[in-house]
């Protein structure tokens, strides 16, 4: 495939000046950004492209070359005269260095003025969180202890010598295509561009103290076991100018006493003695959101689930409320003195203690598939 002519790229004359070439790359250099086409590699090869036109058209012996012998002049020579970019070996660390004038200076970010260096990140922290159904329902905030890693008092710092608080060190290579440049994270300061200059006294090498906060976590309702949730910047810090790590907080749930958690529902087994059961009773019962009672129909049956909607948990996602499922269980006495015998023997033949399930009486298959639907 033929490769495109430079002033094209850049959409400038044959006779531009040098003035006119750079406003041309930077025009297309700011279009094609990465930082402003995060995740295009179209727009990537075109910035790519535009950096290796000016490349060329920028220097006055290469331009010269080119107007001659256009592509040409460059392709026994690995990379337009070992400019170190090497056609599609080029990476963006390179560009940038490079071109650092073109962006305002320094190794330049998207729109002039910003630097590309590094800024290393602290180290998260990891905590567990138990929380009662309750909490869960209606949401909470825990005030929660965290020692952690700050800078201290006393210890300053001073832009790396190595690497002169970029980050990164250059290193530049001999190939068969030329010299080809790279980066490297500076290995004395770790990428943060900077060193320690005076540490205080009971520090780590990095001039860190550990120091004990306290920490407040606003947990939503509706969470769910395993969750985890981040506190941006209760982390440890990192030294110098670095950006403060996270707090990362998993979330546990307890056991309730007398209620079962499934997904946004909850599941609550209510036992009733064969009288109540027969002649029909009124129960307090317990929710997440307090006390409520509830009716039993006369001549209600073992294993019948009356469902207490918006009793629930919450969802996460703010779509409502789960409901509270109440498993009704007909609690059958063990031991029976004489009289109830008697009495129970004399019903066995009573027309009224006689199974006649009706139509409307739900099967166990029943009632579990409505329970889920």
């Amino acid at each position: 495939m033929a490769k495109k002519d430079y002033y094209d790229i850049l959409g400038v004359s044959r006779g531009a000046t040098a003035k006119e070439i750079k406003k041309g790359y930077r025009k297309m250099a700011v279009k094609y950004h990465p930082d402003k086409n995060p995740g295009d590699t179209a727009a990537e090869e075109s910035f790519k492209e535009a950096a290796e036109a000016y490349e060329v058209l920028s220097d006055d012996n290469k331009k010269a070359k080119y107007d001659r012998h256009g592509h040409a002049a460059f392709d026994g020579g690995g990379g337009f005269g070992g400019s170190g970019f090497g056609g599609g070996g080029m990476n963006m660390d390179d560009i940038f260095s490079q071109f650092g004038d073109i962006f305002g200076g320094g190794g330049g970010g998207f729109g002039g003025g910003g630097s590309r260096q590094r800024r290393v990140k602290g180290s998260n922290l990891r905590i567990r969180v138990s929380l009662t159904l309750e909490e869960i329902a209606n949401g909470v905030e825990k005030k929660i202890k965290v020692k952690r890693k700050v800078q201290a008092v006393g210890t300053t710092y001073k832009t790396c010598t190595t690497c002169n608080g970029a980050g990164q060190v250059m290193r530049v290579t001999n190939t068969i295509l030329g010299r080809m440049q790279t980066a490297a994270t500076c290995n004395v300061c770790g990428g943060a561009g900077q060193q320690i200059d005076e540490k205080a006294a009971g520090t780590d090498a990095n001039g860190l103290e550990t120091v004990e906060e306290t920490v407040s976590v606003k947990i939503p309702a509706g969470v769910v076991e395993g969750m985890q949730l981040k506190v941006s910047g209760k982390g440890n810090d990192a030294p110098g100018n670095g950006v403060t790590g996270d707090l990362l907080v998993l979330i546990e749930e307890k056991d309730h006493a007398e209620l079962k958690r499934e997904g946004d529902n909850l599941h609550y087994d209510l036992y009733v003695s064969v009288p109540d059961a027969i002649l029909g009773i009124s129960k307090e019962i317990n929710t997440v959101t307090g006390k409520v009672r509830i009716k039993l129909d006369a001549g209600i049956q073992s294993g019948k689930i009356l469902r207490l909607r918006g009793k629930g948990i919450p969802s996460i996602n703010g779509y409502g409320k789960g409901d509270l499922l109440v498993h009704v269980n007909v609690w059958t006495p063990q031991e029976l003195n004489k009289e109830q015998r008697t009495f129970f023997e004399n019903m066995r033949e009573d027309d009224h203690f006689t199974p006649n399930p009706k139509e409307n009486d739900s099967s166990f298959f029943d009632k579990v598939k409505d329970m889920f639907s």
